[in-house]
């Protein structure tokens, strides 16, 4: 199969998959398909080159705290200058294993000469918010500028006015559920597996019905609090999703892990690439492109299964939002603009992550075949369930107010 065959192939599928989540979602989410192929192709969105100087100074400061695109702040080479001025970007819950984010923030650092502060690389969703919250009044190191959070995260932050609206170049190209406003939208996606270490597991189980079996006697595990981890409590609907339930109804997913614990197969803790590597935990729940980066990570030791269950198949995107009360404002929006230019959206595909550009791209012939290599396969993205976001809205209240009393167990964080 040729780049350009493998490339169409998966745009054809991802965007087929847009167009049912989107039209799920109602008219606060948007997409744009990858131009006819008779067409000629859009411009290339390129990384903001590094400034070699900054722009003459001009007789009022911008400020950036304010501005919904780079053009409304005077354009790329003033965006630049005002980020290096501020000289830091504050991030927080980007595990450099998570989406190759390590490469993004080397990258970064390297190409505008910017510090990047790293918050709490483990940290879920809702807590992202809530270092929002807690750092209104602060413009100190604990506040994130920028944050990535899971699809339903981003309306609540929206309503609650912790972000504000900015619309990268690239806008307009990103295919996945996106604020028509620019307030939040979507960065990458991927579809959820079983990651599991094939010294100790044998049989490797094929489906979640699978890991009810005993011989799975205290290995199956989280990778987050189902209360409060995007991750984790989507993994609760894939469950229910295998078990008779509906994107609208997660209670068998809650009644799934009450089994899993009565019948003693699960470890209620917070299972990280430590927790695995040691073998405390044989099975978990990940991501594809996070248990395939993992698998690169052990090389072998300990060897690494990928399962794409038989049912049960939930695809995921994750968003991107600037803080309404970013201390460094200018950055935040520079590290947007990265995020989304062709090399920042190639480098998450390093990482095995389907990228909200990857339409535009693979239409324009601009990816390697090394890359496509790292994409699921086409159908494997087809056959992908993806939830809208008032589906997941609903569905990660429920399980933060369920979890407790209807599966009875405290997942907890091990880590010192």
């Amino acid at each position: 199969m040729t780049p350009k065959h493998k490339a169409l192939q998966i745009a054809s599928a991802l965007v087929a998959i847009l167009a049912l989540l989107l039209a799920a979602c109602g008219p606060a989410a948007t997409t744009e398909a990858p131009p006819p192929a008779t067409e000629a192709p859009p411009p290339a969105t390129e990384a903001p080159p590094p400034a070699t100087q900054a722009p003459a100074p001009t007789e009022v400061a911008m400020d950036w705290s304010h501005a919904t695109s780079a053009e409304e702040g005077g354009g790329m080479d003033a965006l630049i200058a005002a980020a290096q001025e501020e000289g830091t970007v504050t991030t927080i819950a980007l595990p450099h294993d998570w989406c190759n984010y390590g490469e993004v923030i080397e990258t970064f650092k390297s190409t505008y000469g910017l510090e990047v502060n790293e918050l709490d690389p483990n940290a879920g969703s809702n807590d992202e918010l809530e270092a929002i919250k807690a750092n209104k009044d602060n413009p100190g190191p604990q506040a994130p500028d920028v944050v990535d959070v899971g699809v339903a995260f981003g309306p609540t932050a929206t309503d609650e006015g912790l972000i504000t609206p900015y619309k990268v170049e690239g806008f307009d190209s990103i295919a996945g559920p996106k604020n028509e406003d620019g307030y939040w939208y979507a960065d990458y996606g991927g579809v959820l597996v079983f990651q599991v270490n094939s010294d100790l597991v044998d049989p490797i189980p094929q489906d979640w019905a699978d890991l009810l079996n005993p011989e799975y006697n205290g290995m199956v595990a989280l990778a987050g609090d189902p209360r409060s981890s995007n991750q984790a409590a989507q993994t609760v609907m894939a469950a229910a999703l295998a078990n008779g339930g509906t994107l609208d109804d997660v209670g068998p997913g809650l009644d799934f892990f009450k089994q899993l614990n009565d019948a003693g197969n699960f470890v209620p803790v917070i299972t990280d690439t430590g927790i695995f590597g040691k073998g405390e935990v044989a099975i978990t729940f990940a991501w594809d492109y996070l248990g395939k980066a993992a698998a690169d990570t052990f090389a072998g030791n300990p060897p690494v299964e990928i399962v794409y269950p038989q049912s049960g198949i939930l695809g995921g995107f994750y968003v991107q939002a600037v803080s309404a009360y970013a201390p460094h404002p200018a950055a935040a929006r520079l590290w947007q603009e990265f995020l989304y230019s062709d090399e920042g959206q190639q480098i998450w595909m390093k990482g095995y992550c389907v990228p909200s550009r990857f339409a535009d791209m693979a239409a324009r012939g601009v990816i390697a075949q090394e890359l496509l290599d790292k994409m699921p396969a086409p159908e494997v993205m087809t056959a992908a369930i993806f939830p809208s976001v008032d589906q997941l809205s609903a569905m990660r209240a429920r399980v933060a107010e369920e979890w407790d009393s209807a599966v009875g167990v405290d997942v907890v964080d091990t880590t010192p």
